[in-house]
């Protein structure tokens, strides 16, 4: 019998020329949109960023990506082609930082709340203890113990379709909470596959 996990490898994309004939190629507009440096206006935007997913992949590709929240001031501008961004205590697993000691390549996704486009940067990431820089990024917390700084490749703002499709800023389109499972609830189950897993 044939489960849906055949099916879904039953009929996989391998190429580019086959990814192009399904989706098209992008416009000019599209292609040629990509800086190398921070313009005012993406400066502006990530002064106001409260919310960024960093992703990294470690030195044999696995990858990882993970949310990270500030209130105003999370990045610091060294100039217009490398930023800083806080490094704030979590659950010490550190997977991202981790990673970008064995491959510094990272990619940035800036969230501003309630504005339904974003800003995403690639670039090569350095951890650091400078106290000149930890000391900016202090804010209304405690001072950060390291930074991520980011030499930029890349940068370019993304549509607002993403976020405009999930209704993410619109109340009326709001679960209610009571009905999504908790983050311990997921945890326990989690922990329970991995046991299972390894047995």
């Amino acid at each position: 019998m044939t489960t849906l996990r055949d099916a879904a490898f039953a009929h996989v994309i391998s190429s580019v020329s086959e990814l192009e004939n399904i989706v098209g190629e992008p416009s000019e507009l599209v292609v040629t949109k990509v800086g190398r440096a921070v313009t005012p206006a993406v400066r502006a935007y990530l002064d106001e960023a409260r919310f960024m997913l960093l992703a990294t992949s470690d030195g044999s590709g696995a990858c990882d990506v993970s949310p990270r929240g500030e209130a105003k001031g999370a990045v610091l501008h060294l100039d217009d082609r490398t930023i800083a961004v806080v490094d704030r205590p979590g659950n010490r697993r550190v997977d991202n930082f981790r990673n970008v000691l064995e491959n510094p390549h990272v990619g940035l996704l800036f969230v501003v709340p309630g504005v339904s486009h974003t800003v995403r940067v690639n670039g090569r990431a350095t951890l650091s203890t400078s106290p000149e820089i930890l000391d900016l990024l202090e804010g209304s917390e405690a001072r950060p113990k390291l930074a991520l700084v980011v030499e930029i490749d890349e940068i370019f703002a993304h549509c607002p379709r993403a976020f405009q499709r999930s209704g993410l800023w619109d109340s009326e389109q709001w679960v209610d909470q009571d009905s999504v499972p908790t983050s311990r609830d997921m945890t326990v189950e989690l922990k329970e596959t991995r046991q299972f897993l390894s047995a």
